[in-house]
């Protein structure tokens, strides 16, 4: 159990076309956003669907593989942790972002999705 203590397992679709950084150091990280839905009757019993949308980080090979495959809309699973970071703006405000780190990615939906027209 000592394993489940920060873990995320999100199912969804890529929200924007994942951004590629390469460092001073050659290490690679990409960011995107990743939407879930989730579809529920109300009280009224109307069929309601919501969306999250959740901070992606890869890094490395892992960023790679996200870079050539997942563009926006592609739908793909996604194991990683959880991580809150700060950062201070120009005008000096103290904002803060909570992201998920993948682990691993999962490709899904139809295989010709990927190819080029």
């Amino acid at each position: 159990m000592s394993h489940l203590r920060n873990k995320v397992q999100l199912i969804g679709n890529v929200g924007n076309e994942p951004e590629i950084t390469i460092l001073e150091n050659g290490k690679k990280v990409i960011r995107f956003s990743l939407a879930t839905n989730e579809t529920y009757k109300n009280a009224k019993g109307e069929k309601i669907q919501s969306t999250d949308w959740h901070n992606m980080v890869a890094w490395n090979k892992t960023a790679e593989i996200i870079e050539m495959y997942a563009a926006k809309g592609k739908e793909i699973a996604v194991e990683g942790k959880l991580t809150t970071r700060s950062y201070e703006t120009k005008e000096g405000e103290k904002k803060y972002i909570t992201e998920v780190i993948i682990n691993e990615v999962l490709l899904l939906g139809n295989k010709n999705e990927n190819k080029a027209a």
